[in-house]
C-alpha cells in the first residue's frame, strides 16, 4: 500500500513538514527563539564575536570565532552575484594575531562595498578588522584597545625572537595605517601609553574618541551603517 495516499481522507505528513520541525528545534537550541525571521537580501552580514581562534583550539567555555568558517562566507560575498554589499558586525577582544590579520586582509580584498560596526568592543587584532572595510562604524559606549602584540607560551630569548616581534608589529600597523586616517607616529603612541591599564601598556579609546583618532570613521548604529552601505552600493554600482 502507497503509505502517499489519503488516509482517511487526509493527507499524510511530507518530509518538508518534518524539516521544519527540525529547523525550528535547531533554532531553539543554536538561538533561543523560533520565530527567526528569514527575508531575501543583497548585504551579507557577517559577525565576528568572542575571541578569534586561529591554529590552536581554544577552551570550550570561550565564546570563540573560528577563521576557517569566516573566510568561505567572505569568498562567497565576492563570487555571489546576489550579494551587493558587506556589513561587518565586531564585537571581539582579539584573538589569533595572524588568523585576524588574514581575515581582514582578505576582507579589504573585497571588490564590492564593505561597512564595519563596533559593537561592545574591537579590541587587539580586532582595530584592522574594523579598518579594513570601506567605511567604518562605532557605537557611542563601545570601546577599542590599541596595543602592541603579545605572545603567550614558550619565548626563546634570542635576537631573532625579537625581530619576529617586530615584523608582526609592523604588518599589525602598516595595515591600519594604509586603511584609515591615523597617523603612524600617533598610533604607536596610544599603543605605547603606560597610564592608561593597570598591568600593560595601551589605550582604550571610546565611541568618539576613535574617530577623534582618525580609526574609525564616524559614531553610530545600525541604521547609520546600513545606510552608508546601502549608499556605497549604489555609487558602485554606477
Amino acid at each position: 500500500m502507497d503509505r502517499r495516499k489519503r488516509i482517511n481522507g487526509r493527507k499524510p505528513r511530507t518530509d518538508i513538514n518534518s524539516k521544519s520541525q527540525k529547523d525550528i528545534a535547531e533554532d531553539i537550541k543554536s538561538l533561543g527563539v523560533s520565530n527567526i525571521p528569514v527575508s531575501k537580501s543583497s548585504i551579507h552580514t557577517l559577525t565576528i564575536i568572542g575571541q578569534i581562534e586561529g591554529h590552536v583550539l581554544l577552551p570550550t567555555q570561550n565564546k570563540a570565532t573560528k577563521y576557517e568558517h569566516i573566510m568561505p562566507q567572505i569568498i562567497n560575498v565576492e563570487e555571489n552575484k546576489e550579494i551587493e554589499g558587506l556589513l561587518l558586525l565586531l564585537n571581539t577582544i582579539g584573538g589569533d594575531v595572524e588568523a585576524g590579520l588574514a581575515i581582514a586582509e582578505l576582507i579589504a580584498s573585497i571588490s564590492k562595498p564593505k561597512v564595519s560596526l563596533v559593537l561592545g568592543g574591537g579590541h587587539s587584532i580586532g582595530v584592522p578588522l574594523a579598518t579594513a572595510a570601506d567605511y567604518s562604524f562605532i557605537a557611542p559606549s563601545a570601546t577599542m584597545t590599541i596595543h602592541p602584540i603579545r605572545m603567550n607560551g614558550l619565548v626563546i630569548g634570542v635576537p631573532q625572537t625579537f625581530r619576529y616581534f617586530y615584523k608582526m608589529q609592523q604588518r599589525i600597523t602598516e595595515f591600519i595605517v594604509k586603511h584609515s586616517s591615523i597617523e603612524k607616529g600617533k598610533l604607536k603612541e596610544l599603543m605605547s601609553a603606560t597610564d592608561e591599564l593597570a598591568n600593560d601598556i595601551g589605550t582604550i579609546l571610546v565611541g568618539k574618541e576613535t574617530v577623534e583618532h582618525g580609526i574609525i570613521n564616524e559614531v553610530g548604529g545600525v541604521k547609520e551603517a546600513l545606510g552608508k552601505l546601502r549608499q556605497l552600493i549604489e555609487e558602485y554600482k554606477k
